[in-house]
């Protein structure tokens, strides 16, 4: 669903201002690149929660706690 919309907005802006749409398809991998270590960051970040939270109620699972 996001990928329609985007396709329908760089569509729009190429039939309202083909220089800024063309600009915009040039800087997108360039955008996508610099928010990649703030995607992996993401990803540490809820591994290392999720694994935590294992830690946390593996004692209540060792014990037959169904929640």
């Amino acid at each position: 669903m996001k990928f329609l919309l985007l396709v329908v907005g760089v569509l729009i802006l190429v039939a309202v201002c083909w220089p800024l749409a063309l600009l915009f398809m040039l800087l997108w991998p360039l955008l996508w690149l610099l928010a990649l270590p703030f995607l992996v960051v993401g990803l540490v970040f809820a591994a290392f929660f999720a694994l935590l939270k294992a830690l946390l109620f593996l004692p209540a699972r060792l014990l037959g706690h169904r929640g």
